[in-house]
């Protein structure tokens, strides 16, 4: 998966449509590589976590969002047998 693959953005960027450069170009150098997104919460890049959500100014990794969710979760005391599979399997990919 491609870093820019990683990247979901919420800030309407789905509906615009790329321009594509031409199949004989060849990329001599990086300039061409897209510049890394940072978690707004962590700080991490999108290079270094599973997914990136892009909104209006701001970003959260995948982890900071489990981190979110889980927190949501236990505030109830005791998590559905469900929502911890969730926590579990996700947790289990990273590690």
């Amino acid at each position: 998966m491609s870093d820019e693959e990683k990247i979901v953005s919420l800030s309407g960027a789905r509906n615009k449509v790329k321009a594509e450069k031409p199949k004989t170009e060849k990329a001599d150098n990086d300039s061409h590589l897209p510049e890394p997104v940072f978690c707004s919460f962590c700080g991490r890049p999108n290079t270094q976590v599973l997914k990136m959500v892009q909104g209006p100014g701001v970003n959260i990794c995948s982890e900071c969002t489990m981190i979110a969710v889980q927190y949501l979760i236990m505030e109830d005391k005791m998590p559905s047998g469900e929502a911890q599979a969730i926590l579990d399997s996700f947790w289990s990919k990273i590690r």
